[in-house]
């Protein structure tokens, strides 16, 4: 597998933006032209943890398997209408080399659902990560929640506003850490097509804001912005540490130069590494 060269990595970036974020081709790209890291790998595809055709996880583990191993939920973004688990494998298998329990779950997209049933998806492959991780070498005891772009709005809302994983059965605290890279969190008024056909047909808007769910009890957080994104502006995350900060919480705060959306993802594969320690600021604080 031939390593990742100069040319490709430009020609990834300039088809980054909605590219990588509608999962399409330069993801493809990028796992077909990069060796996966050393140290992970693939141990299970497809599992159901849930009744409908969406609701479907890969898990990626250590090659030097462990008992009770800390475990990492990453959910993709895609601006809630698009986006596959199999197109992350470079995201899997750098968290699993990195000694994590990985697991990558589906959730379903508009328009065959609208807010909050993506979020209600991830709340219910927590719930299996629970109840069937341990049978993989993960310690469910206390997990790191990531994700991307709408799947750091997820994994924000599942953080925050405690009724999802209550709904699941999940007890509080059982989301210990979470991760939300380049996350929408503040983005009323709604003004972009994705944004109106995920949220528009709900009737109280305040409560799809992750912002106004800012807590002093929330598990601890790390909000990490590219500061050059023009899909997700910095503000979003600027805004939600200022307020959880205020509150008491225990969050960090990250912004990387000269990224943008896509950057901070593919920062996280290894040809792209050297433009930003996104992957090593997230396993600090996520072992932390």
């Amino acid at each position: 597998m031939p390593a990742i060269t100069r040319p490709n990595r430009r020609a990834l970036l300039a088809a980054g933006g909605a590219g990588v974020l509608s999962a399409c081709s330069p993801l493809r790209l990028l796992n077909a032209l990069t060796p996966a890291d050393a140290g992970g790998r693939l141990a299970a595809s497809g599992i159901a943890y849930g009744p409908e055709a969406r609701h479907r996880l890969d898990i990626y583990v250590p090659e030097a398997a462990t008992r009770r191993a800390p475990v990492m939920v990453f959910l993709y973004g895609g601006g809630w209408n698009s986006g596959e688990r199999a197109d992350y494998t470079f995201v899997g298998s750098a968290f699993a080399a990195q000694g994590f329990v990985t697991v990558v779950p589906d959730y379903r997209l508009v328009p065959e659902v609208r807010f909050p049933a993506f979020v209600e998806d991830g709340a219910l492959a927590l719930r299996w990560v629970r109840d069937h991780i341990a049978s993989h070498g993960g310690d469910a005891s206390g997990i790191t929640l990531s994700g991307h772009s709408a799947g750091a709005y997820i994994a924000m809302m599942l953080a925050l506003d405690s009724r999802y994983l209550a709904r699941a059965g999940l007890r509080p605290g059982f989301v210990d850490s979470v991760a939300g890279l380049a996350g929408p969190y503040d983005f009323l008024p709604l003004d972009d097509p994705r944004s109106i056909a995920a949220f528009g047909q709900y009737p109280r808007p305040m409560e799809t804001q992750p912002v106004n769910y800012a807590r002093g009890r929330a598990p601890r957080i790390l909000l990490a912005t590219g500061e050059e994104d023009g899909t997700v502006e910095p503000r979003n995350s600027q805004v939600l540490a200022r307020k959880l900060a205020a509150a008491g919480a225990q969050v960090e705060f990250r912004s990387y130069p000269e990224l943008g959306h896509a950057g901070i993802l593919l920062a996280l594969g290894r040809g792209f590494r050297d433009r930003a320690p996104v992957l090593a600021d997230i396993v600090r604080f996520a072992k932390g």
